[in-house]
């Protein structure tokens, strides 16, 4: 997994709290304490996918584009880290048991992982991110 992945969520739920208004890409990145170089590649594929919709010029920036309600940290997940659990396996000895195996027996491994967090990740969507957000107000 990686930091994409909590950035899209961060950028989600700052924009869900502020529906029909236009966000700055600066006031994202101020918020998650990022570049905002960072963020906007962030937001360029999140746009990409149909997240959010963006206006350029002045009174422009980005809004949610879709229900948050019908968005999954699933949905995100994808879009940012999947394949991410997938292990890195240096070149082996093919001669070896062991070394033979190896990449196999732990790609299918953590595909299994892959597919238990899956599970768990759709049953969480921005709403919930956002209903989560304001019980720590």
């Amino acid at each position: 997994m990686n930091s994409n992945f909590t950035l899209a969520i961060h950028s989600l739920t700052y924009l869900a709290l502020q529906p029909n208004h236009m966000s700055s890409s600066d006031a994202i990145a101020e918020s998650a304490c990022v570049h905002p170089v960072r963020i906007r590649k962030v937001l360029s594929l999140l746009k990409k996918n149909k997240f959010i919709q963006s206006k350029e010029g002045t009174g422009g920036g980005f809004i949610f584009g879709v229900d948050p309600s019908e968005v999954t940290l699933w949905d995100l997940y994808q879009i940012t880290s999947e394949g991410a659990l997938q292990p890195k396996c240096p070149a082996s000895n093919e001669d070896c048991i062991v070394g033979a195996s190896m990449k196999n027996v732990l790609f299918s491994i953590f595909m299994g992982a892959e597919e238990h967090l899956s599970t768990y990740l759709k049953k969480y969507t921005i709403k919930e991110v956002v209903d989560y957000v304001n019980q720590e107000r």
